[in-house]
């Protein structure tokens, strides 16, 4: 059974970046949170956390211009999240390391379904801007080789993970074996990993790559493993609805004038590229909610997690003190 559980701490529920990717599409039982002291939030108080996140965010359909010579005709059953709230939902709401919300153009999201949904997932959007990407070896990749090489070289970055505080993360498999399509110049492939030590759920990425010009258009999918048919399911529409416009895809390269990009197809997902921003390059869900009760600091979680600022908190009518002139009450929350 998936858990929904808030954490008694505000911080934990955003930053909740120490705990591997859950499941969230049912209530901790009862018997469970009893021993562990914890008290339980009705099924229906919990819809109206998880709606009353998803009430926080506005979503585009139709053309959206991404940025980079990129556009999307959102696809039928999607719906666009632009970058700032893109942002929000990557480092507040699914708890990924700060700054890994950096540098997003976007997201894309199930149309029926919202950041703290059941069994929510998305496709981050980005553009990485290395160049043009030469494929000749496209063909000559051995991806059961470059699979041993990505799983030695994340155990590797693991040690600086856990000096940070940062779960270590575990390469299982591909869970969909690289494709690159030569004439349409996309790549597509899907990575299923563990985060930390625990034999629990696992997290997919799912990497889609358009060769552009200039440099590649990412488009990452983050979700459970369980998830994996659904977004494989979805890329055909995904690669269609993405093109660069004119002058800016990768038949317009001129040789004389354009970079050429250090890295190859394989470089691609190998993740040559991100070495940028390191280890944060992989992003999750993290949003395991802890119950814990309802009191004061319940109720601080609540507003913040429905997207009140302390403005609004402060433009609110303030309870008169006391005629003797000693400490106000506190409101009951």
């Amino acid at each position: 059974m998936r858990t929904l559980t808030l954490m008694a701490s505000m911080w934990a529920i955003v930053f909740a970046a120490h705990a591997q990717r859950p499941d969230t599409s049912s209530l901790h039982t009862e018997g469970n949170a009893a021993a562990a002291g914890e008290k339980v939030l009705s099924p229906t108080n919990i819809k109206k956390i998880r709606d009353s996140i998803n009430a926080t965010f506005t979503y585009k359909t139709g053309r959206v211009e991404l940025g980079k010579g990129a556009v999307m005709e959102v696809p039928k059953g999607f719906k666009y999240l632009d970058p700032q709230q893109s942002h929000r939902l990557l480092e507040e709401i699914w708890g990924n390391p700060k700054s890994s919300g950096t540098g997003t153009m976007g997201m894309l999201l199930p149309k029926n379904l919202g950041p703290a949904s059941n069994g929510c997932w998305a496709f981050n959007i980005e553009f990485d801007d290395i160049g043009y990407v030469k494929d000749e070896d496209a063909d000559k990749i051995d991806y059961n080789d470059l699979l041993k090489q990505l799983q030695k070289d994340m155990q590797e970055t693991n040690a600086r993970r856990l000096s940070e505080g940062y779960p270590p993360i575990t390469l299982i498999r591909w869970a969909a074996t690289p494709y690159y399509d030569k004439t349409e110049k996309t790549l597509h492939w899907a990575k299923e990993l563990k985060f930390g030590m625990e034999d629990n759920d696992h997290t997919l990425n799912y990497n889609v790559r358009i060769l552009g010009r200039k440099g590649v258009l990412s488009m990452n999918a983050i979700g459970g493993m369980d998830d994996l048919v659904t977004i494989k399911e979805s890329i055909p529409a995904i690669l269609k609805s993405t093109t660069f416009e004119k002058g800016h895809a990768y038949a317009d390269f001129d040789p004389k004038a354009d970079q050429i990009a250090a890295w190859t197809v394989g470089g691609l997902v190998a993740g040559k590229v991100l070495a940028k921003v390191g280890f944060f390059a992989i992003l999750a869900k993290f949003a395991k909610f802890i119950i814990l009760g309802i009191g004061a600091a319940g109720a601080a979680v609540y507003r913040f997690i429905t997207g009140r600022r302390r403005k609004e908190e402060e433009a609110l009518p303030q309870p008169e003190g006391p005629a003797d002139g000693g400490e106000p009450e506190q409101p009951v929350s």
